[in-house]
């Protein structure tokens, strides 16, 4: 069978999923105007529980595994959520009526992963009975840190060039106004100025600034909802033996919730379309082809894994999935924080309003009838 073929039947499968047909019910409700609001702390609470149990599998399985199998993985995660940022920045940057600050951000947030979108791969390859590493949830960290990371420190370092070029100038066009002959009375005193360029230049800019400091990034990614809720699944799951509640309480309950987050994600998305159409219309095309691009690469880097250290075939969409989402939980806050003059309807529209919905419907299907055209599955 070729991959057209088993594209089509996974992207039906889908389709017939509770997963895509709460997203699309969520986006159809919404357009149709209804009042339906999910309050935001049950939203939280589910996040919460979704990704702890994620978190509490990675955890348990890495108890039960062999780590050194994890290091390339890893590394390739990694090196995507660093590669996602760059292509942003030298694609969608260059792109008309595209601010360099806005598509930096938006790279940084489809570098990050979506905690739902992942949680939705997972539960496709369970219904079909694709077997992958448990831990493979474990990776979603070592993608979501190094994207945000890197678009913050790139972001920062565009700013403090420009803003060098922009003092240069203002002093070299004061520098030139002093030269010109002028009637007195026409200057205030003279110690209202700077003495020296040197001085000017220092008056303007805060040495400090040009410095990005990395650590804090790091700091307030590791402390975001949806990262630390993994995170501590993750560690409860390696330190801990939690099979009793997780067996009893979170893994039964994944799919429920799963289904309600993917109402409100339908919601929000329809919601931001609006939004979208405010700024240039090259955030739709780049959040519909970057879902496929970044999935694409991340799926060539797990095949490498798979042939050298034994990575799965279900392992290796698990990674393509994750590549392709664009981050809806912890993405957007520490981006706010990070580059506060990007405009939050441009990163955040693209990946709410047309990459998640994407990646959810699309992607998916197409990773899973990839890998079985190659074979493995």
């Amino acid at each position: 069978m070729d991959f057209v073929s088993l594209f089509v039947k996974d992207f039906i499968l889908q389709l017939q999923s509770p997963t895509l047909a709460f997203l699309i019910g969520g986006m159809i409700i919404a357009a149709l105007g209804s009042e339906l609001v999910i309050p935001e702390s049950i939203c939280t609470i589910i996040v919460f529980m979704l990704l702890t149990k994620i978190g509490l599998t990675g955890g348990i399985a890495i108890r039960n595994s062999n780590l050194l199998d994890m290091v390339l993985p890893m590394i390739s995660a990694i090196i995507i959520g660093i590669i996602v940022v760059f292509i942003a920045r030298y694609t969608l940057a260059k792109l008309p009526n595209v601010k360099v600050v806005d598509a930096i951000a938006t790279g940084g947030l489809f570098g990050a992963v979506s905690g739902s979108t992942m949680a939705a791969g997972l539960t496709v390859l369970e219904e079909q009975n694709i077997q992958y590493e448990a831990w493979a949830g474990a990776l979603y960290p070592f993608m979501d840190i190094p994207a945000l990371v890197t678009a913050i420190v790139i972001a920062n370092i565009y700013l403090n060039k420009k803003k060098k070029k922009s003092v240069a100038a203002q002093s070299i066009k004061e520098e030139s106004l002093s030269k010109q002959p002028v009637a007195a009375g026409d200057y205030p005193a003279q110690q209202d100025y700077p003495s020296t360029r040197q001085e000017y230049r220092s008056q303007q800019q805060d040495p400090d600034d040009n410095r990005v400091k990395v650590w804090p990034i790091i700091q307030e990614s590791l402390q975001g909802s949806a990262l630390s809720a993994m995170l501590l699944g993750l560690a409860l799951g390696i330190l801990t033996k939690p099979e009793t509640v997780y067996e009893g309480f979170y893994d039964p309950a994944f799919r429920g919730l799963l289904s309600i987050l993917m109402l409100v994600m339908g919601i929000e998305a329809w919601s931001r379309l609006g939004e979208l159409r405010k700024v240039a219309q090259w955030y739709i095309v780049y959040s519909v082809v970057a879902p496929f691009l970044h999935g694409c690469i991340a799926f060539g880097l797990g095949l490498i894994a798979h042939y050298t250290v034994g990575f799965s075939m279900g392992g290796v969409v698990i990674l393509a999935v994750i590549a392709s989402s664009s981050s809806d939980i912890s993405g957007p806050p520490t981006l706010r924080a990070g580059i506060p003059s990007a405009n939050p309807s441009s990163y955040i529209g693209a990946s709410t309003a047309v990459g998640t919905p994407i990646a959810i419907g699309v992607c998916i299907p197409f990773f899973i009838g990839l890998a079985q055209a190659i074979g493995g599955i």
